[in-house]
């Protein structure tokens, strides 16, 4: 059970905590920073020790009211820490003295967001489906495709984008890059150069990748953002800040007003303030001798000299700012005197003012506008008026009628009187003949002040003697500019020890003559120099009550310093408040007059009607006060710990740029810079203790997957490094052991970072970009590598590092990469078996689990690692890996250029984890399969043309698994080859197929297959690649030979079987035959040859085999042929004179004769045999292929039957041939040869000696039987060369 007792109190407990809270957010309640400033920010959340702690078991209701308690004070404290933070921040921005926004910044480009990224992707998705009108060619179209999937695509890009540090131009120097490649290798066209072509695709893409966007909108918005990011305004800095520290703009309201942002002499007044501050702070320090733990006692001393040193630098660049803009007044460079301990001040003297030091230059504007009670002149009469300040030139205004004296004319005037006398006179012209001048009516002298009225007003004019109107009235205005340096003026009450000693109203202005020194000096009328002047260095300016005894004035205060004492009196409030308000700005005093209560009251109540700003800035005072901000303005800055403020501002104002629409990389934009930089010199943030904490906050950011620059890191580690280890450019300064043990720690961090990055190099910086960073990164390494900042790290020390990262990375990227070949092969498994792959996607199965459904399925288990299955999925990884590889040489082999040899052993200890699954696939393959022959030729195709990789240790180990397969491979293609040989040829019909049989083409076929494929494996190694040639060289060979002798012997049989008379013609298979034997020479030297140096050489046995071969062809034709002759002139032997057959023919054809109309004997015999020439002769010239080897057989042809004809001819050379002997032999050789000739066949040959004599005697015999049987009916040797129809 609960104690009842316990609950009550702490009921009570609560409600008071909720009491407590709900003060502050009514605006009632408000911590000053005075009481909070022992703690060391002024401003951590109080902690309340008066509670009781709350009974063992309390409700979960009363918890989370506790909770919520704490809660809500928790955001109202860092509410109030984050507008204090952004009063800071406003004052740096409103009156900025030591920095400026820089101009030479690099422009960040517009980030790419995963939106963006969605949307390019889309639009060249269109283009690619053909979706757009943009007309490209397939080159083109070619290299989009492999931008999209390799780039676009890609998940190290969606990576990029995620980290902020993806931006459009780094999509577009990437395509650029991609395509230059693929443009070079392009064949040149006339006319149009690579470059042409290069800016033609680039200005497609940015139509692609733009969209249907209006390019001329694209461009102002980037215009627009361009600027934003180059210089901001002081509304712009205000504004960024607002959201960076989470202010609300009623807030920063209230703050701007009543912190007087807009007033520079109050923001001037409040710097001189905080120095004057923090020189007291550092002699407290000194004083009281606490200081921050440094790493050496002696830099106690150095570190207020340090303090008191960039105080002195601020207050120079303070007085460095100008009083007046562009005005004639000159700079007074003089310091406060209390300050002398710093700055040198000179002589005492030095500091004193002198009167021609105050001289001021005012304008003046004088406006006439018309003239009231001119009554005594005529209506025509013509008046005018003149204007001047005394001691100056007069102007006049142009003439008018005296019925209408208007003229609203202006005179410009400069003079340097603080109480000029400005006169206007009104004339009119002189009637008279003799009068030289014109007449005077009246005049107007006034002194007007630059707190006179601006307006218009009537003015009586002191007349003139003679002139009648005695009340004239002139309407003018005297407008007088206040010059830049006179911060207040008007007529006070004054007396002094040293100056005004008697109490009397004088003039006064207050003049700014630097920075640093003010003077209030009392003037006379048309005087330029003052009467008298006060230096208000060291016064400290009071209200203080009314001094009994001085007549004069209603309200006193007065200036007090040791030893004088001056007292004014205005007979204003108002007034009053002004004067005190303007001194206490000169004075720069810690202590803020605050005027009388009683009076704040009469204010209040309206009793007085207000002048100028003064209750107008006491309005804006009163109602921060009302709101709560008056702690915050009035809150002391020396009494804050900048150093942790300053953290938090970095922080907030970095995750504000991370998350802007720039792909920064961490930079700060020039405002911001602008600010950081002006709030860390204005409030004394160390450098060191800065960029530790920029470091800290990048390092956290890129540690969560933020794309940040590693020179940006490097930039600030170096100015950590050189701070901690006394190395600065500017000397050696003060080091605290805080600075020296952050600096260590964020020291280990980087390097943990950096060689993390280093490791997934390829996730970090893909594509190569950002551009530069990892070459950036690599350089930053070896200097975090550096015990020191002087001695360089030893180069086999980075090297040990840079080498164990790599191989870290090439574990990391094979990994992955395995990963995503396995995502992708169920992908495509899912397209091709959709119904068993969503069963396997659903059904994650442990290896145990997939050897039991083995055994109970095995045809799932055949689908899912049979032996080409595995082989597939290698080869697509072998892929992936030469495409790693390319990407590592194309985008990252720069950054390594140094260590490019860690970058080899990289990419073997690469491929070495890959030759692991390559060994298991290939283990697995069955014997004598070679279907893993494209995987040798797709890694040894790249390995070959890598110079770094060729006959590398993978190179190596892929060439001693391939080579037994290859020497296999090719012994059993020459056994296949020959047995195809002997079976192709007993089954050879002797068709023609293509350029010879089918036999002869499958063997050239294979042959030729065989040797392309092993050439196009492009072995590495010299020596065995040479082996491999001539191998498959001698075997083409012997295969070669082989062809051309059965060839031989099948032409041999065939003529055998043929027939032997004229009804012979030449077969198909017989050119065909002849075309094997062509074929066979053209691709015996193709397949033949051996390449030896420059020279060619061929195989001599085969190629001499083949040409004596088809001698022997030719030879066995041609025999052929001379048998068919010979059977020809065996019919014609019977008609011999003197046989028995001849003698009976030759009556029995006598006699028939007689009776009816008998043929002539034997000319059939010729006809058949001209046929059978003739269409022997058209079937050799139509099928055979060379016509080296027709001429050849023609001529061998030709003359071996013309030497039979002669032989036959001779053996009768006792005989008379007989009448139809003479006739047929006549016919056979004028057609021989005229169509030999027709043939081609050389006149030399057709003309032999045998043919002449062959011819003679057909002759000698033509004229026999042309006496004897009285002529050959038409049949003649003499026209043997013309046509015979």
């Amino acid at each position: 059970m609960l104690d009842p007792s316990s609950s009550e109190e702490e009921d009570e407990v609560v409600e008071e905590e909720r009491k407590v809270t709900q003060a502050p957010k009514a605006g009632a309640t408000r911590v000053s920073p005075s009481r909070t400033s022992e703690s060391p920010g002024g401003l951590q959340p109080s902690r309340t020790s008066n509670v009781r702690p709350t009974s063992p078991g309390p409700s979960a209701a009363l918890e989370k009211e506790k909770d919520d308690l704490e809660k809500m004070q928790r955001e109202e404290e860092e509410r109030k820490k984050r507008l204090q933070l952004y009063v800071f921040v406003m004052r740096c921005i409103a009156y900025p003295f030591n920095a400026k926004q820089p101009t030479d910044m690099a422009r960040r480009q517009q980030k790419i967001s995963k939106q963006q990224l969605q949307v390019v992707k889309d639009r060249f998705q269109s283009f690619l489906n053909g979706e757009t009108q943009i007309v490209a060619d397939e080159a083109f179209i070619n290299a989009v495709q492999s931008y999209y999937e390799v780039f676009l695509k890609s998940d190290r890009v969606s990576r990029m984008v995620q980290s902020g540090g993806c931006s459009a131009n780094d999509s577009r120097e990437v395509f650029k890059k991609h395509i230059e490649k693929r443009v070079r290798s392009l064949p040149e066209i006339d006319g149009l150069s690579k470059e042409t072509v290069l800016s033609s695709w680039m200005a497609k893409f940015d139509t692609i990748y733009r969209g249907e966007e209006d390019p001329r909108k694209h461009q102002q918005r980037m215009t627009a953002s361009a600027a934003s990011e180059l210089i901001l305004s002081k509304d712009q800095l205000y504004e960024m800040f607002q959201q960076i520290l989470g202010i609300k703009k009623f807030e920063h309201q209230l703050l701007y007003n009543a912190c007087q942002l807009d007033n520079p002499d109050e923001q001037a007044a409040q710097i001189r303030r905080e120095l004057d501050g923090r020189l007291q702070m550092a002699d407290l320090i000194a004083k009281a001798g606490k200081f921050p733990k440094f790493v050496s006692k002696d830099m106690e001393a150095m570190y207020i000299e340090e303090l008191k040193s960039s105080v002195n630098l601020l207050m120079a660049n303070l007085e460095s700012m100008p009083v007046s803009k562009g005005g004639e007044f000159k700079l007074q460079k003089l310091k406060r005197g209390h300050n002398t301990s710093i700055i040198d001040m000179g002589q005492e003297d030095e500091n004193q003012l002198s009167k021609s030091d105050v001289v001021l230059s005012f304008t003046l504007e004088v406006v006439i506008m018309e003239v009231q009670g001119l009554k005594s002149l005529a209506p025509n009469r013509i008046v005018y008026c003149t204007m001047e300040v005394e001691g100056g030139q007069k102007l006049q205004t142009d003439q008018a009628e005296a019925s209408k004296p208007t003229w609203g004319t202006q005179g410009d005037f400069t003079t340097t009187h603080p109480l000029p006398a400005v006169k206007v006179k009104l004339f009119t012209e002189s009637t008279g003949v003799l009068a030289l001048e014109d007449k005077e009516l009246g005049r107007v002298v006034l002194h007007p002040t630059p707190n006179s009225p601006k307006q218009p007003e009537l003015h009586k004019m002191t007349v003139s003697k003679g002139c009648p109107d005695s009340d004239l009235r002139i309407k003018l205005a005297v407008r007088m500019d206040k010059p830049q340096n006179m911060k207040h003026c008007g007529y006070l009450w004054a007396i002094g020890k040293n100056v005004w000693k008697r109490w009397k109203k004088r003039f006064f202005v207050l003049v700014q003559v630097s920075q640093y020194t003010f003077a209030m000096c009392s003037y006379r009328e048309k005087k330029a120099e003052p009467v008298e002047l006060l230096q208000l260095d060291g016064y400290t300016v009071d209200y203080t009550d009314p001094q009994p005894g001085l007549d004069g004035g209603r309200t006193f205060f007065n200036a007090v310093k040791e030893g004088d004492t001056v007292i004014f009196a205005s007979d204003d409030e108002q007034d009053r408040i002004l004067w005190v308000q303007a001194m206490y700005r000169a004075t720069g005093q810690s202590h803020k007059p605050v005027p009388p209560t009683q009076v704040q009251k009469l204010n209040a109540k309206g009793g007085a009607a207000p002048q100028l700003d003064a209750p107008i800035s006491q309005f804006y005072a009163d109602r921060a006060q009302k709101h709560g901000m008056d702690e915050f303005i009035s809150a002391n800055p020396c009494n804050f710990d900048h150093a942790s403020l300053f953290e938090i501002l970095q922080r907030l104002t970095l995750d504000h740029r991370l998350n802007d629409s720039y792909s920064c990389l961490g930079w700060f934009s020039p405002g911001q810079v602008f600010v950081l930089d002006e709030y860390c010199a204005r409030n004394g943030v160390r450098g060191c203790h800065r960029h530790l904490c920029y470091l800290s906050d990048l390092l956290e950011r890129a540690e969560n997957g933020a794309m940040i620059d590693p020179t940006l890191l490097h930039y600030s580690f170096a100015f950590c490094a050189s701070h901690v280890h006394g190395n600065r450019p500017d000397g050696i300064g003060t080091v605290t052991v805080e600075e020296r043990e952050r600096f260590e720690e964020i020291k280990e961090r980087l390097r943990v970072l950096l060689e993390n990055q280093i490791t997934h190099f390829r996730y970090c910086f893909p594509f190569g970009r950002p551009e530069g960073a990892l070459k950036a990164t690599l350089s930053l390494l070896e200097r975090v590598l550096m015990k020191d900042i002087v001695t360089p790290v030893p180069q086999e020390e980075v090297k040990a590092v840079i080498r164990k990262c790599l191989e870290q990375a090439a574990l990391i990227n094979y990994q992955r990469l395995s990963e995503y070949a396995k995502v992708e092969g169920k992908k495509r498994e899912m397209y091709e078996h959709p119904v068993y792959c969503l069963a396997s996607q659903v059904m994650d199965l442990t290896i145990l689990e997939k050897s039991q459904k083995d055994q109970k399925d095995p045809e799932n288990v055949g689908r899912l690692v049979t032996p080409a299955k595995k082989l597939e999925d290698t080869l697509r990884l072998a892929e992936l890996v030469i495409e790693v590889l390319q990407q590592n040489e194309e985008h990252h082999a720069e950054a390594f250029a140094w260590w490019s040899d860690l970058m080899v052993e990289h990419a073997e200890t690469f491929l070495s984890l890959y030759a692991v699954d390559m060994d298991a696939a290939l283990e697995v393959q069955p014997p004598d399969s070679w279907d893993s022959f494209p995987l040798f030729q797709l890694l040894n195709d790249y390995l070959r043309l890598d110079y770094n990789l060729c006959n590398g240790k993978f190179h190596k180990h892929l060439q001693d698994l391939y080579a037994p397969l290859v020497v296999r491979y090719v012994d059993l293609m020459e056994s296949s080859i020959a047995q195809s040989i002997h079976r192709g040829f007993e089954r050879e019909s002797w068709e023609p197929v293509n350029n010879g049989s089918g036999t002869s083409e499958d063997l050239f076929w294979k042959l030729d297959a065989l040797q392309t494929f092993i050439r196009d494996l492009h072995w590495p190694e010299e020596e065995f690649g040479k082996h491999l040639e001539t191998r498959l060289k001698l075997m083409s060979s012997d295969m070669i030979e082989s062809c051309v002798k059965r060839t031989r012997v099948a032409f041999e049989v065939k003529l055998q079987k043929s027939s032997r008379t004229t009804d012979f013609r030449v077969p198909q298979s017989i050119c065909t035959m002849f075309n094997v034997m062509v074929d066979a020479k053209a691709q015996s030297a193709k397949l033949c040859a051996m390449e030896l140096g420059q020279e060619r050489q061929y195989h001599s046995q085969i190629d001499n085999l083949i040409e004596e071969t088809v001698k022997e062809m030719i030879t066995l034709l041609v025999a052929k042929f001379v048998v068919i002759l010979e059977s020809v002139l065996a019919k014609l032997s019977r008609y011999d004179e003197g046989t028995l057959f001849s003698s009976f023919l030759s009556f029995t054809v006598k006699a028939a004769s007689k009776y009816v109309d008998v043929p002539k004997p034997g000319m059939d015999v010729a006809d058949a045999y001209v046929t059978f020439v003739r269409h022997s002769q058209d079937v050799l010239r139509d099928k055979v292929n060379e016509e080296m080897y027709i001429e050849r057989l023609f001529d061998q042809w030709y003359t071996s039957t013309m030497n039979l004809l002669g032989t036959w001819l001779t053996d009768r050379m006792d005989l008379q041939l007989h009448l139809y002997q003479l006739k047929i032999l006549i016919r056979i050789v004028k057609k021989k040869y005229r169509d030999f000739r027709l043939q081609g066949v050389l006149d030399s040959t057709l003309n032999s000696k045998m043919y002449e004599t062959v011819k003679n005697r057909l002759m000698l015999e033509e004229a026999t039987a042309s006496v004897r049987d009285g002529g050959m009916l038409g049949i003649s040797m003499k026209d043997s060369d013309e046509e015979d129809n």
